[in-house]
């Protein structure tokens, strides 16, 4: 009896045996097939989470020196391929694009941009291309970008009053252009329409800081135990709650001002960005391949809204920043500017093409601030299939990462990369147009940033009035070497501590 036990429990064990040798031999012969990039050693469960420090794309640059150009990642759950090679992004962002032409996904991006309707997240197909191709008709295009010159101008006027008024006292730089930049982009999309704003930029600074892709609840998105005691979700959703009554709040005054006058909500009384897709919301067409809701309407809103102010006002602070740690080009670039800008000089003139062709100097100074601080520091993208990239395979459905930051720092590509030098760009022909893979500030390929001008024409009169205008000192006591250069974590390379300057007027010799 001992012995038929005995057989028949083997009988039931044997198989379950050979099973689990079979799994295991055919997992380890699907590694053998599939090549992945060489990466860190991981740890059970957390994968490489250890090793990742903050702000990411620094600590992925050191982790590159080691593992190479192109690098696989377990981070918990989610795998991920980090790039810091231009070579490896032209093959990804143009050659295979648009294999690698959708976003990650996310917690804070599914939650505040309303499950992906809007432009920036947006998985790559029709819907993300019709709603591209209204935000640059209606309100990025150069036509309409020439269009709100008043609105920077008068914006302009109003940060050279305050700082007029101010001469003198160390004043808080980074949220006075802060300020500068979101009232330019409520006014051009939202025709001034939006009654709290300052409780706007609260939860989009928030947001930002969260949807940078690194929060515990994207890592570990099958865990339950994560999610019940992670409490991201729940602040998000709180956080929505805020971005919904703001937003319609705005949706429903455009809505009311509409009823009661024929013409809209723009400044000079034409239809402004959100008339825009009012009116396609209510009469359709056949130019739109899916409708559009209220949830689109106010993705694309907090995109605009998003975009248009954060990285403008980033790259005109970085800039400052390194103008006052750099006075030989701060003179440089102030004496081209009040050598080409005579006195009386408004800022009017200051947008006339002739002018503005004149500040040859100020681009190279924009250029290089863009190379040391590009806006987004890591292009977030995802394979949308298998693809072979340098003989590696990259799965489908892998969050990617092209590490800009670390690119616009190599030294097989830029001499003295540390080194704040607008010279640099004089001869060279690199550009931001997305076709030079070493120096990528707006992306490269179909998922390109299309508010280039937008952005640019912004800090462009920024720094040119500022520069103008005023001769700048830090606050008594405060070094230049005190000037922390750290970013912030998140989505966006905005510096870590804010900006305080004394400005002192310029006065032109007779």
């Amino acid at each position: 009896m001992l012995v038929l036990c005995n057989l028949s429990t083997a009988a039931l064990v044997l198989p379950a045996i050979i099973f689990f040798f079979i799994k295991k031999w055919k997992k380890s012969k699907n590694r053998n097939v599939i090549k992945l990039p060489p990466g860190p050693k991981t740890l059970p469960i957390i994968g490489n989470l250890h090793q990742i420090s903050s702000p990411p794309f620094r600590c992925f640059t050191d982790l590159a020196a080691r593992h190479g150009p192109i690098m696989y990642l377990k981070l918990g759950e989610a795998p991920a391929v980090v790039v810091s090679s231009p070579e490896i992004a032209k093959e990804m962002l143009k050659d295979l694009d648009p294999s690698f032409a959708n976003r990650p996904k996310g917690v804070a991006l599914e939650i505040m941009w309303y499950g992906y309707l809007d432009i920036a997240f947006s998985p790559y197909g029709d819907n993300w291309r019709q709603m591209r191709k209204i935000c640059i008709n209606e309100l990025l295009s150069p036509r309409m970008v020439r269009s709100f010159r008043s609105i920077r101008r008068d914006e302009a006027a109003r940060l050279v009053d305050f700082l007029r008024e101010s001469s003198g006292s160390s004043v808080n730089l980074t949220e006075k252009i802060f300020s500068f930049s979101s009232s330019i982009t409520c006014r051009a999309a939202f025709g001034g329409v939006c009654n709290d704003r300052e409780g706007l930029i609260k939860v989009m600074m928030e947001t930002l800081r969260m949807a940078g892709g690194f929060e515990i609840a994207d890592f570990f998105p099958s865990s339950r135990i994560v999610t019940a005691l992670s409490w991201t979700k729940m602040r998000l959703k709180r956080m929505r709650r805020k971005l919904d009554v703001i937003l319609d709040d705005v949706i429903d005054e455009h809505k009311e001002n509409l009823a009661e006058n024929a013409g809209g909500n723009g400044e000079f009384g034409s239809e402004d960005f959100v008339d825009v897709l009012l009116r396609m919301k209510e009469e359709g067409g056949e130019e739109l391949n899916f409708p559009i809701g209220n949830d689109n309407i106010k993705a694309v809103l907090y995109d605009i809204f998003s975009a248009g102010t954060e990285t403008s006002s980033s790259a005109i602070d970085w800039t400052i920043v390194e103008l006052m740690k750099n006075t030989r080009v701060m003179a440089k670039a102030q004496a081209e500017l009040r050598q080409v800008l005579k006195e009386g000089t408004t800022a009017t003139t200051l947008e006339q093409n002739d002018v503005v062709h004149k500040l040859k100097y100020l681009k190279l100074v924009i250029k290089e601030s863009l190379r040391l601080h590009p806006p987004v520091p890591m292009l977030p993208r995802a394979s949308r299939e298998a693809c072979k990239v340098k003989g590696y395979t990259i799965p489908a459905d892998v969050r990617v990462m092209v590490n800009i930051w670390a690119m616009h720092r190599d030294p097989n590509f830029w001499k003295d990369p540390e080194r704040f030098e607008p010279e640099r760009f004089e001869n060279d022909g690199v550009d931001f147009t997305g076709g030079d893979f070493q120096y990528l500030p707006f992306g490269s390929g179909r998922r390109m940033c299309p508010g280039i001008m937008f952005g640019l024409a912004t800090v462009e009169l920024a720094l040119a009035q500022l520069l103008y205008n005023f001769d700048w000192k830090l606050p008594e006591g405060v070094r230049v070497e005190d000037l922390d250069m750290i970013e912030n974590d998140g989505i966006t390379t905005s510096r870590k501590d804010n900006l305080f300057v004394v400005a002192t007027p310029y006065k032109p010799s007779m």
